[in-house]
């Protein structure tokens, strides 16, 4: 099994880029099965999620190449329109092609999703959401299983949650689905409006996205189109909180600012400085830090994706920080592995209070899932002396090279 060896204590200097979003090529991956023509999609980043949707692909029956950053898929017949647990047991965005292959087969079967262990992540409103718009529904074996034979029909449906994935299945199916969808209390968030603006390149006729409400126009055919995706929110965040942890000075290239606002006001309150040298650069200067609560949201919030690694941020901070997560259940188990590095953390329910500063000390600690791996290599780049990240796995499914950027930052770091 591989893992991170990390000799702490070095300042991160340079400049890294960023990679194309892991969660928007997810879904704009799954979109290519509602066509028969090519789809090509570029700055699609080498992370092991990407791999196994391209397997799933393969599997459906699409033909799919993948070539320096760009994947043409051309799913000109859908051979078996399933999702088989072996394929996407390590991965949750497994739902996303449920939509999809109904839409266009009138049939789907699907494995619950696996991936990390942060909490339920149900796949009810994705369910909900397609019994209204006509899709009958069993679930048995571990599997879901929807049959929609005379096709589906627009509705008005009303998420009693926000859900990402839910707002992107729904609004895939909802394109070849008769009349006018409309997606209401839908998710917000950057990934969903790059998916709409593929799916509009495709023919279809979609208003909203990026907003609460989304109106889909149904049509009977999408054609092929080429699109880029947007850069990584998430792994842009985790490299500026690498360098305010370090104290550094880096450039974060090839990003979106607007798409981290949340992330760049608290960095603000909390000392680091960061600004705008350049469109789609940020660059970010450790200082004196201090202390300041956060609570993660949906977008425009602050992403739940980002605060394991605020977490570790905050162990170098002067002062008490209170760290609320209201998004998943169990998105504190890195806390423990923190701890155990001479962090000050107690946790009362959904709430983590982290006391600082606190000298780390290099341990082994264990991953537990993709974020929580991304905040124990913060802590290590910090720590004092030699610290394991065991089970690195699950920091392969969402960043692409992620100890080559640091070691071009001049992070003591390898993969052994």
């Amino acid at each position: 099994m591989q893992r991170f060896i990390i000799q702490g204590g070095e300042e991160l200097h340079g400049e890294v880029w960023i990679s194309g979003a892991k969660n928007s090529a997810l879904p704009t991956l799954a979109a290519a099965l509602l066509t028969e023509e090519p789809v090509i999609l570029h700055r699609i980043p080498a992370v092991k999620d990407i791999q196994t949707m391209v397997q799933l692909l393969r599997s459906i029956g699409a033909t799919v190449e993948v070539e320096q950053g760009a994947v043409r898929v051309q799913a000109q017949q859908i051979l078996v329109p399933e999702a088989p647990y072996d394929l996407v047991k390590t991965m949750r965005a497994s739902s996303l092609v449920l939509g999809p292959l109904v839409a266009r087969c009138g049939r789907a079967r699907v494995s619950l999703p696996g991936g990390c262990a942060i909490g339920a992540r149900p796949i009810n409103l994705h369910v909900s959401g397609l019994e209204q718009l006509g899709a009958r529904i069993t679930q048995s074996h571990g599997y879901i299983e929807a049959v929609a034979p005379d096709g589906l029909a627009g509705k008005s449906i009303h998420f009693d949650r926000i859900t990402v994935t839910g707002t992107e299945d729904l609004m895939m199916a909802a394109v070849l689905a008769r009349g006018t969808t409309i997606l209401n209390n839908a998710a917000r968030e950057p990934e969903v409006k790059d998916l709409a603006e593929l799916l509009v390149k495709m023919g279809a006729r979609i208003e909203g996205a990026g907003t609460s409400t989304i109106r889909i126009e149904g049509v009977q055919t999408l054609r092929g189109a080429e699109h880029t995706i947007i850069p990584d929110r998430i792994e842009a965040g985790t490299f500026l909180l690498a360098a305010a942890i370090t104290g550094g000075d880096v450039r974060v290239k090839g990003c979106e600012p607007s798409h981290l606002e949340a992330l760049l006001a608290k960095l603000s309150q909390v000392g680091v400085m960061v600004d705008r040298p350049e469109e789609n650069t940020l660059r970010v200067r450790g200082a004196n830090l201090r202390s300041a609560d956060v609570t993660t949201e949906e977008h425009p919030g602050f992403p739940t994706d980002l605060q394991a690694q605020y977490m570790a941020l905050m162990t170098q901070a002067e002062g008490i920080s209170i760290i609320t997560e209201t998004i998943f259940e169990n998105r504190f188990m890195h806390a423990p592995e923190l701890m155990r590095m001479g962090a000050n953390i107690r946790l009362e329910g959904r709430q983590a209070i982290v006391a600082g500063p606190r000298q780390l000390s290099g341990a082994e600690v264990m991953s537990s899932d993709l974020r929580a791996s991304a905040s124990l290599v913060l802590a290590g780049l910090v720590a004092r002396g030699r610290t394991v990240v065991d089970r690195i796995y699950h920091l392969d499914r969402g960043y692409e090279k992620i100890e080559k950027k640091l070691a071009a930052l001049g992070a003591r770091i390898q993969r052994v």
